[in-house]
């Protein structure tokens, strides 16, 4: 009865009944001794009915008092769990930010998290090279970037007007331009070639019986016009050999096809080794024949101007002969060189 009065008369708190010394239990240590009062009057009451029980009780009492003693252990992990939480929530008064975080130590020891590193990135161009193929790239650059200025700079003599360095190292300049990479402005000429000239050439052979034939003409500029349609990428030689070498012989001689000082002879000498090209391409001497002489002809027509322009040029064609050449010298050269290759090869 004295348990139950003062239980009784206990002042109740605020948010529920009054712990052992009367004050009431707070939000912290509330759940810790409720579940504390709940473990030991259940120890108690196992204590008194264990006194005033039988023997066949007495047998059971270790199984209540283990019962008891795991909830006893429960209640104390849902306080502390309990205590946890309400350490952690943030406080309704103060700022959210000044909540109470817990930190391990484990956690402060090694400091903040750090992304893991990343790999490289892998190497492009010269430099996934090694060493010794980048030196050798830098040189190959290097040559090239040389070749190329030097190619420029010979290029811009040859177009630009006579000066000193011209005057002085004009051969050299002439060796490197012609005949591949010649420069002229007839593009944007006040008169440009307004006619179409085609250039012949016919032959007298001497055959493997010991006769004298001579060809027909062979139209060595339509063999050429041929060559360079429809091709992307046509020869120089397709484009410019005959056509120069003609322009040639025409500046270096006069209206009678008589050579003006040596350049004469040497544009002649340079039309025979073409014919003699052309003829024993297309096979003209024949099986066992070879070529004696050689003659060439022009045949220039004029092009026809456009309706709008009113102007009239003839339509006749204008033929210039040339007189016979023999070729005996350069065959000769040619025979004697094959005669010397035919030898080493054997």
């Amino acid at each position: 009865m004295d348990a139950y009065d003062k239980g009784s008369g206990a002042r109740q708190g605020q948010d529920g009944p009054a712990g052992p010394d009367g004050e009431a239990d707070s939000p912290e240590t509330g759940g810790s001794a409720g579940a504390t009062e709940s473990a030991v009057a259940t120890e108690s009451a196992g204590a008194t009915e264990s006194a005033g029980a039988t023997e066949d009780t007495e047998s059971a009492q270790p199984a209540g008092r283990a019962a008891a003693a795991e909830g006893a252990a429960g209640a104390s992990a849902a306080a502390g769990t309990a205590e946890g939480a309400v350490t952690t929530a943030p406080d309704e008064a103060g700022d959210p930010e000044d909540a109470a975080v817990p930190v391990s130590d484990e956690a402060g020891a090694m400091g903040p998290a750090q992304d893991p590193p990343q790999p490289p990135a892998p190497r492009t161009g010269v430099a996934a090279l090694s060493p010794r193929y980048q030196v050798g790239a830098v040189v190959a650059l290097a040559v090239v970037a040389v070749a190329v200025c030097a190619h420029i700079g010979l290029v811009f003599l040859h177009v630009a007007p006579s000066n000193t360095l011209t005057k002085q190292h004009g051969s050299v300049v002439d060796e490197w331009v012609f005949p591949e990479f010649e420069q002229n402005w007839k593009l944007f000429a006040p008169n440009p070639l307004q006619q179409n000239v085609s250039v012949q050439v016919r032959a007298e052979v001497s055959t493997a019986g010991g006769e004298i034939r001579t060809t027909g003409w062979y139209d060595l500029s339509a063999e050429d016009g041929r060559a360079i349609d429809g091709n992307p990428l046509p020869s120089h030689t397709q484009q410019n050999e005959l056509r120069r070498a003609w322009d040639f012989f025409v500046a270096s001689h006069d209206s009678d096809n008589r050579p003006v000082g040596l350049r004469g002879t040497l544009a002649e000498t340079y039309l025979r080794r073409i014919a003699l090209l052309r003829l024993d391409r297309e096979g003209a001497a024949g099986p066992g024949g070879v070529v004696e002489r050689v003659q060439y002809r022009s045949r220039t027509t004029n092009v026809e101007p456009p309706p709008w322009s009113g102007e009239k040029v003839s339509d006749r064609p204008a033929v210039r002969e040339l007189p016979w050449w023999s070729v005996a010298a350069e065959t000769r050269g040619a025979g004697a060189g094959q005669a010397e290759r035919e030898g080493s090869a054997a």
